[in-house]
């Protein structure tokens, strides 16, 4: 069948994008599923920092590629084999399809999912194979998703199902920014309530962060990012405090309203300056949590004794730590009750027509969450 994707051919395109049209929106012909797989009629899909990453050239992949991966949607076809989705039911994409079988899958760690990490990094779906072509070319999928789409074709083990009567808007953002930033705080971070946390960088990942670090009760709150208007949404979703990381003060500042640092700090900004920030302001005996995604080529200096004698972790945390089959329904039900209200983080809805005006918005930080709804 044919399809409408947004293909980015080559990677570095000058700003404003607006101008220069990074993404092509063209028509593709798109496969049957094969084995294990599902086709999914895309209902809505979030610009992300990550794919962001993508344009800019911070994180290459293999061109041309059909990009976007957090989404939501209803199946219209299964393949051979598959009989946990049926024609109808309503999914949120996971960027990291899980085998089930690897050492890491088998740990109960399905985000480090070794065939999953390679199929993402060769532009294939977890099977090996590609289900997009423009013009008899094969088109790379990003990382096993592709939402910048009207329909897609990917394993069932991209897909979680969801209750109906969750607004699929509001579902697309559980597939990544949900995932990723609340899991940080309540996964990764394991954070308790009346303790005391942080998150640095307050883009949709980071403020739905700190919408866990609310719902998980703790007492203070500290919210920090550079974007006066970002800080300011965060004091209304809950945190206690707001602050300039780029202040010279900013970790004495820190220090001072937590009586020596945060129980948890959550960098959810991309940035080896903002992980840098984020472990300086942990108590001994804190926990540092980085579930951004820098420059591979950025790198972290800190005073390797601090780790001992302060008794400090560092952490990493991808995709939240979070185990998506049992974490998306669990934070769907923490939205439906009001607890997670992540419809705040939405700050605009667009056609796929619009996306590269879109993707200047997230570049000039004008923007948290903007939603394609198809």
């Amino acid at each position: 069948m044919k399809a409408r994707i947004a293909l980015l051919r080559s990677m570095g395109a000058a700003r404003p994008y607006q101008d220069t049209r990074p993404l092509e929106i063209v028509e593709v012909d798109l496969d049957e599923p094969g084995p294990g797989e599902l086709r999914v009629k895309m209902a809505a899909a979030g610009l992300c920092h990550s794919d962001l990453s993508v344009i800019n050239g911070d994180r290459p992949r293999d061109m041309p590629v059909a990009l976007g991966h957090e989404a939501s949607g209803v199946v219209e076809a299964v393949g051979p084999g598959v009989n946990r989705f049926s024609p109808g039911d309503h999914v949120v994409l996971v960027f990291v399809p899980s085998c089930g079988h690897c050492v890491p899958c088998a740990s109960g760690r399905p985000a480090l999912c070794e065939p999953g990490a390679a199929a993402a990094a060769k532009g294939t779906l977890i099977s090996g194979e590609r289900r997009l072509r423009y013009k008899g070319e094969l088109i790379n999928h990003h990382i096993g998703v592709s939402a910048f789409s009207t329909h897609a074709v990917v394993s069932e083990n991209s897909c979680v199902k969801i209750d109906k009567s969750i607004p699929l808007d509001r579902a697309a953002l559980l597939g990544c920014a949900v995932l990723t930033g609340v899991g940080a705080v309540l996964n990764s971070g394991e954070l308790k309530m009346g303790q005391s946390c942080a998150v640095i960088g307050l883009g949709g990942v980071g403020l739905a962060g700190l919408l866990g670090a609310v719902a998980a009760g703790a007492e203070t709150i500290i919210a920090a990012d550079p974007a006066g208007h970002k800080r300011a949404l965060a004091l209304e979703l809950g945190a206690t405090h707001a602050i300039d990381p780029t202040d010279d003060n900013a970790v004495a500042e820190v220090k001072a309203i937590t009586g020596g640092g945060v129980d948890l700090a959550v960098e959810l900004a991309g940035a080896a300056a903002a992980l840098k920030f984020a472990y300086d302001i942990t108590r001994r005996g804190g926990t540092t949590v980085t579930g951004g995604l820098p420059n591979p080529k950025a790198e972290l200096s800190i005073p390797a004794v601090s780790l001992t004698v302060g008794e400090q972790t560092l952490k990493g945390s991808y995709v939240g730590s979070c185990v998506p089959v049992r974490d998306i329904p669990r934070f769907a039900a923490m939205m439906q009750s009001g607890k997670l209200p992540i419809e705040k983080l939405m700050t605009h809805k667009i056609s796929l027509d619009e996306i590269n005006e879109g993707f200047e918005r997230l570049a000039a930080g004008d923007a948290i969450r903007q939603v394609i709804v198809f």
